[in-house]
Parts: C-alpha cells; sequence; structure tokens
C-alpha cells in the first residue's frame, strides 16, 4: 500500500503540472486572439478613415486649418472686446521682432508681376505702373473744373479734338516720364555690344553663344592648351 500511495503521489503532481500548463497555455491563446482582434479592430476602422481622407478635396487640411485659425481669432477677438482692448493693437504686440523682420523681407521680395502672358495683360501692367507715378495736381483739376464745368467729364457724344491745350509743366512732365522709360529700356536690353577685336571661334550665333558658356566655365583649365595649339607646341 505504501508504494502505490508513492506512485499515486508523482502521478498527481505531474496531472497538476499539466494541467497547470494547459490553463497557461489556453491563456497566452486568449491573449493572442485578444490581440488579433484589436488589430484587426483598429485595421478596419484605419481604412475607414483613409477613404474618408481620399474623399476629401486635395486641400482640405489647409482649409481645416484655416479654419481652426480663424475660430481662434474671433475667440480671440472676443477675449479683446470683453476686456476693452483693441484687438490689432494686442496682436501687434504678441508678433516678435524677428518675425516681424522676416515678413517685411519677404513682403520686399514678392514680385507681383508673373511674367508675359499676352500683350494685353502687360500693356495693362504698364499702364498701372505708370499710373502709381502720377501725382495729380488738385489745385489745376478745382480750375478745370470750373472752367469747363460738365464738358471736363466727356461722353461718347463728345469731341475731344482740338479743345484741350496741355499746359508747359505737363508737357515737361511727360517728356521727363518718356526719357526714363527710354533709359530704362536701354538698361534692360539684353543686346550684349560686339566686339570687333575678339577672335572669331565660331562659325555661327549658335556656336557663339556655346563657345561663351564653354569659356565661361572652363576657360581657365584648358587656357594653356589653347595657347599651345595657336603656337603650334602642343604635344
Amino acid at each position: 500500500s505504501s508504494s502505490s500511495e508513492e506512485e499515486a503521489g508523482p502521478s498527481a503532481a505531474a496531472a497538476a503540472a499539466a494541467e497547470q500548463r494547459r490553463e497557461e497555455r489556453l491563456r497566452r491563446f486568449r491573449e493572442l486572439h485578444m490581440k488579433r482582434y484589436e488589430a484587426c479592430k483598429l485595421n478596419s476602422q484605419e481604412v475607414v478613415e483613409e477613404d474618408k481622407r481620399l474623399k476629401l478635396p486635395p486641400n482640405w487640411e489647409a482649409k481645416k486649418a484655416r479654419l481652426e485659425w480663424e475660430l481662434k481669432v474671433q475667440e480671440k477677438k472676443k477675449e479683446c472686446a470683453a476686456r476693452g482692448e483693441d484687438y490689432e493693437r494686442v496682436k501687434l504686440l504678441e508678433i516678435s521682432a524677428e518675425d516681424a523682420e522676416r515678413w517685411e523681407r519677404k513682403k520686399k521680395k514678392k514680385n507681383p508681376d508673373l511674367g508675359f502672358s499676352d500683350y494685353a495683360a502687360a500693356q495693362l501692367r504698364q499702364y498701372q505702373r505708370l499710373t502709381r507715378q502720377i501725382k495729380p495736381d488738385l489745385e489745376q483739376y478745382e480750375k478745370l473744373k470750373e472752367q469747363y464745368g460738365e464738358a471736363l467729364y466727356p461722353t461718347s457724344d463728345s469731341l475731344l479734338h482740338g479743345t484741350h491745350v496741355p499746359s508747359k509743366d505737363g508737357v515737361d512732365r511727360m517728356v521727363a516720364d518718356l526719357e526714363k522709360q527710354i533709359e530704362k529700356r536701354e538698361k534692360y536690353s539684353r543686346r550684349r555690344p560686339y566686339n570687333d577685336d575678339a577672335d572669331i571661334d565660331y562659325i555661327n550665333e549658335r556656336n557663339a553663344k556655346f563657345n561663351q558658356k564653354a569659356e565661361r566655365f572652363y576657360g581657365k583649365y584648358t587656357a594653356e592648351i589653347k595657347q599651345n595649339l595657336e603656337r603650334g607646341t602642343a604635344v
């Protein structure tokens, strides 16, 4: 009987250990199953969100940021109004000196001229540029208005030829402005002066442009070789 009890003891301990291992495996299996379920759930949510983002307009993020910024500005204005403060003044006080200098530099670099599109647009830009430089003579305008009355504002039926004689100051201003335009055009002309004494090492205008570019980039490296070829002493 004692030997049977000794045999039953280890078998019971082994069964308990096996049961414990089984419970541990089941527990790990349930944890893995829950992790898999959570991963599938998160993946499905991300797919739905990505589908929503793809259906949104291309500039939605910028619009959203703009709307959030406008909401913050409105809240800030309400707070300033409640305290009896000027919002523009408060906003300027919050801007650092570095940001102000950076904005000023950016404003100076900004070029509203987008380049040539057609002759009508170029003519309009020139007209606007010239009219911005005009300083109206209000005293002369009042005198003309008293002199001509309603005739100062012509209509489609008005006869303008020969009815207006410009003043000497006006003619002088026009001449000075035309001379300034001519000087500016000559300054920005891209025609290069022709040097009669320069060596002719090209066969046409296109080849001359190519040689100039090659000389500009590689001239200092090939100067000695070129001199040797001209003297006939090249090895």
